[in-house]
């Protein structure tokens, strides 16, 4: 019976000091050398763009990753499939209340809440992704490589109160209506 109890100490013991010295490692985004990309979709095409990452981050232990958080900077949004007048038109519409409203709301946020191995390199991502101050959780898949990750998500603006060419606010808006969702890709570098 000694021995039994002994051994049981000794195991937990043992199980405590592991669990204790398991370390999370948390590597920053290189902000400038990631990149994200949005494209929206309407009847009649789509147009795309990017938008800046402000600050970010990768959590791993023992070099699977458990968790991330990234804020965005929503001032720097704009489209890259146009120019001239009509780039300034469509970009600063995107700025605007009509859509994304970056004079009250400069930033958006994810923050991964929980992370599953999918296969060698994958991970299933669930999170809270938050726009214009309302959050909503969102799923992906995310791949890391070494030092870079890459994530695809897609998004329904209508969670965030983003109505402008919604079918979702709004009837009767034939070949003026632009789609809920939208896709975002993001190539990161840490």
């Amino acid at each position: 019976m000694k021995n039994t109890i002994k051994n049981l100490a000794v195991i937990t013991l043992a199980a405590v000091t592991s669990f204790s010295f398991t370390e999370i490692e948390k590597k920053e985004v290189k902000i400038t050398e990631s990149k994200v990309v949005w494209k929206g979709y309407k009847v009649t095409g789509s147009h795309e763009g990017t938008v800046e990452i402000k600050s970010g981050s990768l959590a791993f232990e023992n070099d699977k990753l458990v968790g991330g958080e990234f804020v965005i900077d929503m001032t720097t949004i704009g489209s890259t499939d146009l120019e001239g007048e009509y780039k300034g038109k469509l970009d600063g519409h995107l700025k605007s209340d009509d859509f994304f409203g970056v004079a009250n709301h400069p930033t958006a946020s994810l923050v991964f809440k929980s992370v599953t191995a999918s296969g060698k390199n994958a991970y299933d991502v669930t999170g809270d992704l938050t726009i214009k101050g309302i959050k909503h959780p969102v799923s992906f898949k995310i791949s890391i490589y070494g030092s870079k990750a890459t994530a695809s998500l897609k998004v329904d603006r209508s969670n965030y109160d983003v109505r402008y060419g919604s079918p979702s606010f709004f009837n009767d808006l034939k070949d003026k209506a632009i789609y809920d969702e939208f896709d975002l890709v993001a190539d990161l570098q840490f």
